[in-house]
């Protein structure tokens, strides 16, 4: 790497929206629509012996975007609309989204391909149409009624020479009640329960050129097959709070549910985003989980502490496995599922040492570990290991309506993860010293707000566990100062 720094990896983007509402006594609406528009380059390294192969000068400047490249195009429109008459109220989100994505490398033979006729690798244009109904309404001083349907449509078609995900469709719909309860005012009851029905259709691909099979004989390889499945599920919830003096406690009980994606069932190829080939698994059942949350809140003028701390049951949860196996130099992954038990805990503490001098402390650790499997007894891939962060706050000026300001010193500290699914490697621990600040400078009704971020200000070298740079022995980012300025007109 030329200055350290990684190749092609430089990335430009623009955005817009435009919101139109009218707001009445008891009903208003609005209409949203957003555009975004992003064009990154791949590490080029991690197309393996192309950059050699290359005629491109990956190290002419910092700046360039050359192949290989993604460009990403996002279109959203979005209603908003409520309406309340006494104790009712009645809201409906309506939106539809088109997601255009193209991932653009030089034209080279791999394996039995032969050389591409183009540059698009892959094409993907996803449309997303999305409806969800609600109604809150208070029965009496004592019950807060909510209930709703949800409706989504997902329609996706793939393009190019390279592939990764099939083309699909999944339609999915669901419908909720949940009850508040209040007891009095400091005991509070909740319950809630939900029905889902997901559809997911999955369309059979093949290469465009053939792969011997044996000594005499060739095939278009099938890469997706076809695929129809319809998955239902149950959940519920139920939970307390209770508050008591200085102190506040909240426990819930649920079920949940998820479905595989059909990135999880069909999915076979290179993931140059993530550094990985990925294989999906067209058997998944949807993944279930049963859970238990505890928080207990103790607090007054000066000092609060906050303690959560939650456990998780899943009889077949979702995850990529890793494998020993490569391909085209980067690490074979495939979805697979397995009993799995999770449990942790967030702690955070804060002290209000005087007016204009604050201080916080907060950590949180995470245990997981497979019930069966291939990798039974072992934790999840990428668990993040403990972590913990100590921050020192100065406000000033605060007296000063709209001319406020703050100086803040961060340390961050992150435990050694030994804790790994083989062939994961261990990865050490680290801290990170940061600073932010903000100034805000009020001109009669406009206001001029300065902020600086500094990361990692000793410029330390490590690395993080769950970062997909990991996999390819890639450190985080060094030192990085931004300073922003924003003006309100």
């Amino acid at each position: 790497l030329k200055d350290q720094r990684l190749r092609n990896t430089a990335g430009f983007e623009r955005d817009g929206s435009v919101t139109i509402g009218y707001k009445g006594y008891n009903f208003h609406t609005e209409l949203k629509l957003t555009d975004s528009y992003s064009k990154s380059g791949f590490f080029a390294n991690a197309h393996g012996l192309e950059v050699r192969l290359s005629s491109i000068d990956y190290d002419k400047s910092r700046r360039n975007i050359d192949l290989p490249y993604q460009s990403v195009n996002h279109l959203k429109v979005m209603s908003h609309t409520v309406y309340q008459q006494g104790a009712l109220a009645l809201e409906a989100n309506l939106a539809y989204q088109n997601n255009h994505r193209k991932e653009l490398s030089e034209p080279i033979s791999h394996g039995y391909m032969p050389t591409p006729p183009n540059t698009l690798e892959r094409e993907f244009k996803k449309d997303t149409y999305t409806a969800n109904i609600m109604m809150r309404l208070a029965l009496n001083e004592q019950h807060m009624l909510s209930a709703g349907i949800n409706g989504e449509y997902q329609h996706n078609r793939r393009n190019g020479w390279g592939f990764i995900i099939p083309d699909f469709e999944t339609t999915s719909f669901g419908a909720y009640a949940f009850d508040r309860y209040t007891i009095k005012k400091d005991l509070i009851l909740n319950a809630g329960v939900r029905y889902d029905h997901v559809t997911t259709n999955i369309h059979s691909y093949n290469d465009w050129f053939k792969t011997p099979i044996n000594t005499t004989d060739s095939v278009y390889k099938q890469r997706s097959q076809d695929l129809h499945r319809s998955f239902n599920s149950l959940t519920w919830s139920a939970g307390i709070n209770y508050a008591m003096g200085n102190w506040i406690l909240k426990a819930n009980i649920g079920k949940s549910f998820r479905v595989p994606i059909p990135k999880e069932l069909g999915t076979d190829g290179i993931n140059y985003h993530i550094f990985r080939y990925e294989k999906g698994n067209p058997t998944l059942n949807p993944e279930e989980s049963y859970q238990l949350d505890l928080g207990l809140r103790w607090g007054n003028d000066k000092v609060t502490v906050q303690f959560d701390t939650y456990l998780n049951y899943f009889p077949n949860y979702i995850y990529m496995n890793p494998t020993p196996n490569y391909y085209e130099g980067l690490q074979w992954y495939y979805y697979t599922q397995s009993r799995v038990i999770r449990s942790g805990f967030e702690l955070q503490a804060n002290w209000k040492i005087c007016p204009f001098l604050s201080a916080e402390a907060k950590g949180e650790y995470l245990y997981a570990e497979q019930l069966s499997g291939e990798k039974k007894g072992y934790t999840l891939p990428f668990s993040t290991p403990w972590s913990a962060d100590m921050t020192l706050k100065y406000d000033y000026c605060q007296q000063k309506v709209g001319n406020e300001g703050f100086v803040a010193l961060n340390f961050h500290v992150v435990g050694r993860q030994n804790n790994i699914v083989p062939p994961e490697k261990p990865t050490p621990g680290y801290y990170t010293l940061n600073l932010s600040a903000g100034k805000d400078f009020a001109f009669g009704d406009k206001k001029l707000h300065l902020s600086l971020n500094a990361e990692n200000l000793l410029n330390r070298k490590y690395y993080d566990h769950t970062s997909f740079y990991r996999l390819i022995d890639v450190p985080e980012p060094g030192r990085n100062v931004a300073l922003m300025a924003g003006f309100e007109f």
